[in-house]
């Protein structure tokens, strides 16, 4: 029976992503406010880029890290963004089966990858105002580029044990996902299976791609927070809170929507409540990400009048 429902949910050839369809009257609001947040995630995360590359002065281990970040950014939403805006716009809310599998994969491993990559800024940030003497030591461009490629790599091996696990849960025939993209819960929820192993393994995985790596930011900000306070220079506090604050934002916008969907228990409003939730990481925290970034950021500014001519 598991062996024929598979057969039947591959053989169909795609899912019904049901995503807003129970507020039908919102989902016209929701396309023009994600369209919106969408550009705005292009434009800034292709502009960080942009700028980091061409000017020199920007060539340092924090914007090289920025740059990964907005490139994760761009891909994460390029992922999911566009086939939502697609149901949202027409009646039909389909994706094909291919298109979901891949979604989930490229989705989880972009999410993993953020985890790993803020900290890695984290500890950026802490070598540049703990061991300011050692900072071109330690932040040398190959370790740099050391740690940027561990980021991808971890997050992408994390997707591809999940990505795994979930493509060999016999679906039975359903095709209803109760979310607006293709993710490891709402799938597992078509399973007519024990599906008891996998959501402990996501949990498991989940606790060492979030909680740990929330654990070493906060210890870096701990630290950072008690040489500030042996500082004698304004100007050095301020470019320290202005750099460390805008990191912690970021943080706080990431890892406080994610604890809520993937370290929390079931609960009956939980699936309605997660939808929305996802909805904040998804569309909305990867274009504020720039704006944190860049606003009141005198390196940037510097380096837009310097590309101005």
């Amino acid at each position: 029976m598991n062996d024929d429902g598979k057969i039947n949910a591959t053989l169909e050839g795609y899912f019904v992503l049901l995503g807003f369809s129970n507020w039908p009257h919102l989902e016209v609001i929701l396309f023009v406010v994600i369209l919106m947040f969408y550009l705005m995630t292009l434009i800034g995360n292709l502009f960080i880029i942009i700028l980091s590359y061409v000017d020199a002065h920007l060539h340092t281990p924090m914007y090289f890290f920025l740059s990964n970040l907005s490139f994760l950014d761009l891909c994460y939403t390029a992922s999911s963004i566009p086939q939502l805006l697609i149901n949202l716009w027409g009646p039909e809310k389909k994706i094909s089966y291919n298109g979901c599998m891949t979604q989930l994969y490229f989705v989880l491993a972009l999410g993993s990858t953020e985890c790993v990559l803020l900290v890695v800024m984290s500890y950026d940030r802490y070598a540049a105002v703990c061991r300011p003497l050692h900072y071109t030591v330690l932040m040398h461009p190959r370790f740099c580029h050391l740690l940027a490629v561990a980021s991808w790599a971890s997050g992408f091996t994390n997707s591809a044990l999940h990505s795994f696990l979930t493509f060999w849960v016999p679906l039975c025939g359903h095709r209803q996902v109760d979310h607006f993209l293709c993710e490891v819960p709402a799938l597992l929820r078509l399973s007519c299976i024990d599906t008891h192993a996998n959501k402990l393994t996501l949990m498991i995985t989940s606790s060492i791609f979030v909680l740990i790596p929330l654990i070493l930011i906060l210890s870096s900000y701990g630290a950072i927070a008690r040489a500030v306070l042996r500082m004698q220079s304004t100007a050095g506090l301020q470019k320290v809170f202005g750099t460390c604050g805008a990191h912690l934002m970021v943080v706080s916008l990431f890892f406080i929507p994610v604890m809520c969907i993937y370290l929390q228990p079931p609960s009956g409003n939980s699936q309605d409540q997660g939808k929305f939730i996802a909805l904040f990481y998804t569309v909305v925290t990867p274009s504020l990400n720039p704006l944190i970034y860049t606003l009141r950021n005198k390196d940037v500014r510097g380096a837009v009048r310097r590309l101005m001519g």
